[in-house]
């Protein structure tokens, strides 16, 4: 029996091809990239006031990406839990995705994050290898699963500094004067902004896009698209601190000779993309319902006494001759649905010096009496705003006692805790707080209460429709991912033909 040199066994073992055959072609093979690859040419001629108009003609694409990143957030949440357990992103996600950064990356290519291309973005996830921007992402096989838990916010904070100057121009600085001087955060269009507003400046002047600006901006959203595609599980690889600029992506050479994996090149069926965008839009409007069902449960538990939800007491004070909450409007047609939701207010006041008065009037009334009077509306009150904010209106002393008037739907006058409640009636109303006297200087702890009778039914209902939309929203997610999965299997490149071993002879099985 004749011998196999052992070098070619430990080849046949290997399923590499012999030394001989090691030429240009495979070292070609080893030419690797980052698994996030983003390449584009610039485009020449370019229109010179095309740009001025650009907003509005991509105005469909924000529309569609809105909802699709919708999507992209709630799939990614998804990803994570698989990657979690598994190991591994579902193929199927992935690829959705992937296209969502590929739409996004030639949107922005065509629209203001680089101004490159006037050619119009297509409506689709997948690629589009003949479009001036792409953008392509090799499949992980596995990840780790313990990096899915920290590489998303931890790991990548550096990255998320610098891509913040890219894209936002977040910067800290200093504003104001003596004691009001303060450290903040200021935010503009950032470098790449910057940057495109020079192209488009000499794009409109001169007729040509400006080749060093054009690599450097390129660079710069290659970088927030690796990070981006990191942050969102797509990779383990970390992103390379290095601003590779230029249109095409530059490749590293692998030493182990591993050819690169191939990008992924399935794109999602139409109707798989309605039904997991229109399953997210769904599951995200159950978030919202379930937080206002838990809200409502909260409220209806923390009822004082009385049986009313009142607000926090907010102190208020005034140098002038009144303080007043105004234009509360109630309209006619939802008057009736206000009444059986919110019930009776309550407002009570506590005079922290002189007697008070409170006394709530339409509109028009309390405007003609506090038309000489100097007073402050209050125009903001915790939880609006941190604190209580007023507008001053000038005028003079009053001289006509508050509680002489006979226009107050609902008034109260006397020392201590005054309080005062009112039925809700359709039109414009305003609460007026005065010293019962008419004297200036006006100072009061308010509360403000509602009996918010249906309260509890509101919140069972609530979480009733928060049920039926999570479940609604899985169903049409899980049923889009299917159907991708199903209709790009397909697809799938089939499977080399084994390596015949030469110990068998030909016809016998091994």
């Amino acid at each position: 029996m004749p011998k196999v040199p052992i070098e070619r066994d430990l080849r046949i073992w290997a399923r590499v091809p012999p030394a001989r055959t090691l030429g240009p072609e495979v070292s070609a093979m080893t030419q690797i990239s980052y698994p996030v690859r983003v390449n584009a040419r610039l485009d020449a001629p370019l229109s010179r006031g095309l740009w001025l108009v650009k907003w509005l003609l991509a105005i469909p694409h924000y529309l569609v990406l809105g909802v699709l990143w919708v999507a992209f957030s709630v799939l990614t949440v998804i990803a994570f839990f698989a990657i979690l357990f598994t190991g591994a992103y579902p193929r199927a996600i992935f690829d959705f995705n992937v296209g969502v950064l590929r739409w996004t990356w030639r949107v922005a290519y065509y629209s203001y994050g680089a101004l490159a291309t006037d050619r119009y973005p297509p409506f689709t996830l997948g690629p589009a290898p003949d479009y001036p921007a792409t953008l392509d992402v090799d499949y992980p096989v596995r990840l780790s699963r313990g990096l899915v838990l920290v590489k998303w916010w931890l790991l990548a904070i550096p990255h998320y500094v610098i891509v913040g100057l890219f894209t936002s121009g977040s910067l800290l600085a200093w504003r104001g004067s003596g004691a009001a001087r303060a450290l903040v955060v200021t935010w503009g269009g950032g470098l790449v902004g910057l940057l495109v507003c020079v192209a488009a400046l000499v794009l409109l002047f001169t007729g040509r896009y400006p080749r060093g600006v054009f690599d450097f901006v390129l660079g710069m959203n290659r970088w927030a698209l690796r990070v981006a595609a990191y942050a969102t599980l797509m990779t383990d690889v970390y992103p390379p601190f290095r601003l590779d600029t230029g249109g095409q992506e530059p490749l590293g050479t692998d030493p182990s000779g591993t050819p690169p994996p191939v990008p992924s090149q399935r794109s999602w069926p139409l109707a798989a993309v309605v039904s997991v965008v229109v399953g997210a839009l769904l599951t995200v409007s159950a978030l919202g319902t379930g937080a206002a069902a838990t809200g409502a449960t909260w409220l209806n538990s923390n009822r004082d006494p009385a049986g009313y939800i009142s607000t926090d007491t907010q102190a208020v004070d005034t140098s002038a001759y009144a303080l007043t909450l105004e234009n509360v409007r109630i309209s006619t047609f939802a008057s009736g649905l206000v009444r059986d939701a919110v019930g009776h207010i309550r407002v009570q006041v506590t005079g922290t010096g002189k007697p008070l008065f409170a006394g709530i009037a339409a509109q028009r009334d309390a405007t003609a009496y506090l038309r000489h009077i100097a007073y402050d509306q209050i125009t903001q009150l915790p939880p609006a705003g941190p604190d209580v904010r007023y507008h001053r209106y000038p005028g003079g002393a009053t001289e006509l006692a508050p509680g002489g008037q006979t226009f107050w739907t609902a008034k109260a006058s006397g020392a201590g805790t005054q309080t005062l409640t009112w039925t809700v009636e359709p039109g414009r109303w305003a609460l007026v707080v005065m010293n019962a006297d008419g004297s200036a200087a006006v100072s009061a702890d308010l509360t403000v209460a509602a009996e918010a009778p249906g309260l509890g039914g509101l919140a069972a209902v609530l979480f009733v429709v928060t049920a039926v939309l999570l479940v609604a929203g899985a169903c049409l997610m899980v049923l889009g991912v299917r159907q991708a999965s199903g209709g790009a299997a397909g697809t799938r490149r089939p499977a080399p033909p084994p390596v015949p071993d030469p110990h068998t002879p030909s016809g016998i099985p091994a």
